[in-house]
């Protein structure tokens, strides 16, 4: 019998807390809830003490956030599922991270779909702390040293995200070259990309996202084209021409 994945909620609202508990007892009989906490302050002993293997983790909270929970609990490991109700800011970091979270109010469907993805982690064994990367990220102010995690078909990279020269549309994948001249090909669309990577990353075709602080030189044309440092040459498409060129001025 398949060993059940021990969880804890933490959740300031109680109306919250009792509904994602009668949707995991109902729809996820994989979870056994073993504890909740209710604010950030609560949670940090609470984890501690129960050592759980899943936190469903409220990102805005009483007595500090999300964030504060997982850096007072750098020693222990598990895996967590993000319940958010939508902010921009925090939408950005957790995909950055590849974390799995839930907007409020939280959907059956992408329930079940982010227990069993977390499932698949914990049976694999995959040690991979995506927790500290978030912290990590949280906590530094400058967009571009910021790392984002890849999900690649052998699992997931951690990349500085100054480390991009540019993104290449590859149907369902995405091919990221970076400064060392290697290649990731990445589990994800171009338009994932497109949302999350902060400036100084821009669009300025269907198929191609460039990190602009690594422009040679542009030249004129219909869209034109730059050079990159790398050397590589890629298209402006005209109907991304005007912002491209809003940068250089």
């Amino acid at each position: 019998m398949l060993q059940k994945i021990k969880s804890v909620i933490v959740e300031d609202e109680h109306a919250a807390r009792e509904a994602l508990k009668s949707y995991l007892i109902k729809y996820c009989p994989q979870i056994e809830v073993i504890g909740e906490a209710h604010n950030s302050k609560d949670a940090i002993s609470v984890l501690h003490e129960l050592q759980p293997q899943l936190v469903f983790l409220d990102v805005e909270m009483p007595f500090g956030n999300a964030f504060d929970v997982l850096d007072g609990c750098k020693d222990l490991y598990f895996e967590t599922i993000f319940v958010t109700a939508f902010s921009e800011y925090s939408l950005q970091a957790l995909n950055q991270s590849a974390a799995y979270y839930l907007l409020k109010p939280v959907g059956i469907e992408e329930l079940i779909l982010a227990v069993t993805k977390v499932q698949q982690h914990i049976l694999k064994n995959e040690i991979f702390n995506r927790n500290k990367i978030i912290v990590d990220n949280f906590k530094e102010p400058q967009p571009e040293k910021q790392q984002v995690i890849l999900p690649t078909l052998e699992g997931f990279e951690v990349v500085k995200i100054e480390d991009i020269i540019r993104l290449q549309g590859n149907g369902n994948f995405t091919d990221i070259y970076l400064k060392n001249k290697t290649k990731k090909m990445v589990c994800r669309f171009l338009k994932h990309f497109a949302e999350i990577l902060p400036y100084p990353f821009l669009r300025v075709h269907k198929s191609h996202i460039i990190n602009v602080s690594c422009v040679r030189s542009y030249h004129k044309g219909s869209g034109g084209y730059v050079v990159l440092e790398d050397g590589t040459e890629i298209e402006v498409s005209p109907s991304y021409k005007e912002a491209f060129l809003q940068v250089f001025k």
